[in-house]
């Protein structure tokens, strides 16, 4: 049997308990941190059904079919190319970012956007694209599928000709 005694005083203990609080709480912060869209807690990134997805899309203004165009199951890459990391690019400015996802297989929803400034009256041609992976969203755009077309985060653009100016991946 073994046994060990130590000495210490108040000073000592008030110490360690102190640092370990600064550690519990550095640990919180670095966890909290890693995660996607830590945004102040103001958009919610639920979308495990066409509720909480059609609820997401509306936070940003944007008015969506209700049945989406298109389901598909992808994976995101390992290793990023040119064109992922532009496309990261606009999710990162989301405060979202899919290296956190790299080789995970995730669901892209795609709606018909209606109330695009400039294009209400052409149908299918701006697109709202949703990446969720375990019931959340971990990123997406807003996309023309014209010729020259744009993408751009879930934002509402201000002005019509701001989104002309916008014109590919960016």
């Amino acid at each position: 049997m073994f046994v060990c005694t130590v000495k210490s005083s108040k000073i000592k203990t008030v110490l360690l308990i102190v640092l370990t609080a600064v550690a519990v709480g550095s640990l919180l912060w670095f966890s909290m941190n890693g995660k996607p869209a830590a945004n102040d807690g103001a958009i919610t990134l639920k979308a495990e059904n066409e509720e909480q997805r059609l609820a997401f899309i509306s936070q940003f203004g944007w008015e969506v079919h209700k049945d989406p165009i298109e389901v598909a199951e992808i994976i995101l890459p390992t290793q990023f190319d040119e064109v992922f990391e532009k496309y990261n690019e606009i999710q990162k400015e989301q405060n979202l970012d899919l290296s956190l996802y790299s080789g995970k297989r995730v669901k892209r929803w795609t709606y018909a956007v209606i109330n695009y400034p400039g294009y209400e009256n052409k149908q299918d041609v701006i697109q709202l694209s949703l990446l969720i992976y375990d019931g959340t969203v971990i990123g997406g755009d807003v996309s023309s599928t014209e010729l020259n077309g744009f993408m751009h985060g879930f934002d509402l653009p201000e002005t019509q000709s701001a989104t002309q100016s916008s014109n590919g991946l960016q």
